[in-house]
């Protein structure tokens, strides 16, 4: 029976999830992997925390080298989260010869090249199927079940806290400030919520499955992103009529050769089943060539579902003879498609006047902006103006934004556009 080492580099909500699960299934690993793992040392301040999961005061201490140093340790698991020190520790552990595994999406997508120079040089893996949709074993499927496709788009709920947000709102009718404070209530989103809600989560997130998805480095730079902070409950309502289910979607594309990648509010219809997917969790649909849609879906934060994913790379990392290479070729300008195409919710203001919708017609079609469904609604105060929805056909983000630039301020009957929300298919 092979003997693993492993170092836990904190034991917050992850880390102390990650510990439980090795702890009370060290017997089941024994059976089923013929792996022994043990917890060798942990790297932990709070000495409450660590006594309350019953870690011995004997191997927790707040120095990095007791776990370089330790012959015995092969794998280091980090939970510090954030870029220092986890970069230092995990490129020191790299070095030296130690395989990492980790959930830190923003360390791996600010830092993959880098760390994976320094496992090169110490001949170590990388690991880390929990950065992405918590539990749910997406890094594993794309890198390792569908090797027979060429991955071609992926769109998906990567953020647990957003869809719980939005969720809210449409069920309940309430604002978003009121369904963000009870999120952060229940503990789903944190007392700075920006993270989630500004959509950078969900970039960290898409960047590292579309690298891996597309076989080229799709760095955060090339990630379109936009949160969600400005959705009002009538856009959702006014979505319910037309048949849409109002998301956080993270979306990327690879189009003969070129790749797009962007997080943003999306109207998704009924039908779809993403529109299905509530509360915290997550789900992503692929589409390949040779196999076509598949979902995956699942419990994408959280103790014990990040844990899973954690001590799932810790058997496979301890299971490998040599560490997995990943295949990524570098990306200049010309690998990526900035002007994306897209269907689009438009709410304006508009006067109250004869005339007015068909010069509004006019313009988004000089700008190439195709009609596909308007509703007029009545007005319910006295300003003369009445809110126009607009749903277009599929058009490019620039085309949408120079008929918007036109409609804001060089056309009378246009009071203001309220909201511009992309419509996926």
């Amino acid at each position: 029976m092979k003997k693993v080492g492993v170092a836990l580099l904190g034991v917050g909500t992850v880390g102390g999830g990650t510990y439980n699960i090795l702890k009370q299934k060290r017997e089941y690993f024994k059976k089923t992997q013929n792996l022994d793992v043990e917890v060798m040392h942990v790297l932990e301040r709070n000495l409450d925390r660590t006594r309350e999961l019953g870690i011995s005061d004997d191997i927790v201490s707040c120095d990095i080298d007791n776990v370089i140093n330790n012959k015995d340790i092969s794998i280091v698991c980090e939970f510090f989260g954030g870029i220092e020190p986890a970069r230092t520790f995990l490129i020191k552990a790299l070095e030296a010869g130690k395989s990492i595994v980790t959930a830190n999406k923003e360390l791996f997508s600010k830092h993959w090249p880098e760390l994976q120079e320094a496992a090169k040089k110490g001949n170590a893996g990388l690991y880390f199927e929990a950065s992405c949709v918590g539990g749910v074993p997406i890094i594993r499927t794309i890198t390792e079940g569908l090797q027979a496709n060429e991955i071609k788009s992926m769109q998906g709920i990567i953020n647990g806290t957003t869809n719980y947000i939005l969720s809210n709102m449409s069920d309940s009718g309430v604002s978003y400030e009121d369904a963000l404070k009870e999120a952060q209530r229940l503990g789903y989103a944190e007392a700075n919520p920006t993270a989630d809600v500004d959509g950078f989560d969900a970039m960290y997130k898409i960047s590292i499955l579309s690298t891996l998805a597309y076989h080229k480095r799709v760095p955060i730079s090339r990630v379109y992103r936009e949160g969600m902070t400005n959705i009002k409950s009538e856009d959702i309502n006014y979505g319910k009529e037309l048949g849409y289910t109002l998301k956080l979607l993270a979306i990327s594309k690879n189009i003969d050769g070129k790749i797009e990648a962007r997080v943003h509010p999306a109207f998704v219809k009924n039908n779809n089943p993403l529109a299905t997917v509530k509360g915290s969790f997550n789900a992503v649909l692929l589409n390949g060539d040779s196999v076509g849609d598949i979902m995956l879906y699942g419990r994408g934060a959280g103790d014990f579902p990040t844990g899973s994913a954690i001590v799932s790379d810790i058997i496979y990392a301890a299971q490998r003879t040599e560490p997995y290479n990943y295949i990524i070729e570098e990306t200049t300008d010309e690998d990526f498609n900035n002007d994306f195409f897209c269907r689009y919710y438009l709410r304006l203001s508009v006067v109250d006047a004869a005339g007015n919708f068909a010069t509004i017609a006019d313009v988004l079609g000089k700008n190439n902006v195709s009609i596909r469904q308007v509703v007029q609604k009545h007005s319910d105060d006295d300003t003369n103006t009445v809110p126009i929805i607009i749903v277009t056909h599929e058009t490019k983000e620039s085309d949408i934004q120079k008929a918007i630039a036109e409609l804001v301020e060089k056309n009378n009957c246009v009071m203001n556009v309220d909201a511009l929300i992309r419509v996926a298919q």
